[in-house]
């Protein structure tokens, strides 16, 4: 199994958790890289920026998944779901974060800083990483219908 190439970003409304989740993804020896692509502490960087960034990187193959944060969720989610062959999804409960992998096999996960507890939030980053898509699964033809739908 190979170690997680990830991308972080935020607006400035999700700056203070994106940095604690960036903080923990490093520490984690199941992580081989974290790319931060903004913002930082002074950004006015709009979300879809930084949004369409990370997802645009997931679509090429450049890194795994990505996690993003703003101030509600909503704005990251829809602009990174606008990148062609990105499944990306907002979760603020474990089970959400475990059925968008095991499911749908999202490669970037939303959540919003103004919505959901810092320390909620750290473990539902945690917990994404621990669930890998079963492309053999039940699941795996559902994707591949969504898949089939947008590449028409």
């Amino acid at each position: 199994m190979n170690a997680w190439r990830l991308v972080v970003g935020s607006d400035g409304a999700g700056y203070e958790y994106k940095q604690r989740i960036k903080a923990d993804l490093q520490d984690d020896p199941e992580v081989a890289h974290v790319l931060d692509i903004g913002v930082n502490a002074d950004g006015h960087t709009p979300y879809p920026t930084v949004a369409i960034q990370a997802a645009e990187m997931i679509a090429r193959g450049e890194a795994d998944r990505a996690i993003l944060v703003c101030g509600t969720v909503l704005g990251v989610a829809i602009a990174a779901n606008k990148v062609k062959g990105v499944r990306t999804v907002t979760a603020h409960d474990s089970y959400s974060v475990e059925r968008s992998v095991l499911s749908n096999n999202a490669q970037i996960l939303c959540m919003g800083q103004r919505v959901v507890g810092i320390e909620v939030a750290r473990r539902l980053a945690r917990e994404w990483l621990g669930h890998r898509f079963d492309t053999a699964g039940p699941s795996h033809a559902k994707v591949a219908e969504i898949d089939h739908y947008e590449a028409r």
